[in-house]
């Protein structure tokens, strides 16, 4: 299992300066977060916090109509890190989904460089954001019989994370009480095992980025590795979907696939071909119709 480097790419996402690349023959125009950043989206119903700190925010989008709406949880990437994507990158998806007649709900949180950000405050942020759902479903109209975790990138690892999270030791930092169950994970060009990740991490971040997050190598720190990471907790009991493209080649995204099926688990795997890391954000990019298409299967699936 490979992952690619995102090279120049990485660069110019830390810098945010402007991102296009020329397409070749068989390829379109790539995009990055300012082109993102850049599209049209629709205000949300309500910003509401999760938590105490200023970072703990998330964007309830409702559709039109009475509801209850299946739920949307979206996760931005951003290599774990401060400094590289915001919730401003996903604000367009969740836009585009919730004029197809689902509620989402777009968060920020906490990441390594902010405080309190990487072990254990970005899981517990995960995990946070995803069990306030019960609290909005007091005055809002959600059916949490049908929530759907999405994430990009980084993102993608905490969306299969948290339908991983209740099968995690009770005594876990990162767990909760009552984890909130989920009926999907849409993983968008990111990974659903870190171990394959580990040592290319400062390829395709520009810095090494595990380390930090865990507060060690995973010799030193194997106990939260393996708590973090979703493969290891196999069945998960909900489809997954894994989107492959350029951070997630095909051959991760299919031995992840293989792994889930094997322990019982329905796992699809969606391959982009010729998409950059960001393009099938953008509900304007032709990469945009298949991941759509999953997530909105996955929202209003039968139970």
């Amino acid at each position: 299992m490979r992952y690619r480097s995102l090279g120049l790419a990485t660069v110019l996402i830390v810098t945010s300066t402007a991102w296009a690349q020329t397409p070749s023959d068989n390829q379109h125009a790539l995009i990055g977060p300012p082109q993102l950043h850049a599209l049209p989206v629709t205000a949300p119903t309500l910003v509401e916090a999760y938590g105490p700190d200023p970072l703990q925010i998330g964007e309830l989008r409702l559709p039109a109509g009475p509801g209850p709406f299946p739920v949307v949880m979206v996760i931005h990437g951003g290599c774990w890190t401060k400094g590289y994507e915001t919730l401003a990158g996903t604000a367009p998806l969740a836009s585009a989904l919730t004029d197809k007649g689902v509620a989402t709900w777009n968060i920020e949180y906490r990441q390594v460089g902010d405080t309190r950000g990487g072990w254990p405050g970005t899981f517990q942020d995960w995990g946070a954001a995803l069990d306030h759902l019960r609290v909005l479903a007091r005055t809002q109209p959600l059916d949490l019989k049908h929530v759907v975790t999405v994430g990009h990138s980084a993102g993608a690892h905490a969306a299969l994370w948290l339908a991983a999270r209740p099968r995690l030791p009770a005594d876990s930092e990162v767990r909760g009480a009552d984890p909130l169950k989920v009926s999907a994970a849409v993983a968008i060009d990111g990974p659903g095992d870190l171990r394959t990740l580990y040592g290319f991490d400062k390829d395709i971040c520009g810095r090494p980025i595990f380390v930090n997050l865990f507060g060690g190598a995973p010799d030193a720190q194997a106990g939260r590795y393996r708590q973090a990471n979703p493969i290891e907790w196999l069945p998960l009991a909900v489809p997954q979907f894994m989107v492959a493209s350029v951070v997630l080649e095909p051959s991760a995204a299919q031995a992840y696939a293989a792994a889930a099926q094997s322990a019982g688990d329905k796992a699809t795997v969606i391959t982009l071909e010729n998409a950059g890391h960001f393009n099938m954000l953008s509900p304007a990019d032709p990469t945009w119709a298949p991941v759509e298409a999953a997530i909105l299967a996955a929202a209003k699936a039968e139970q």
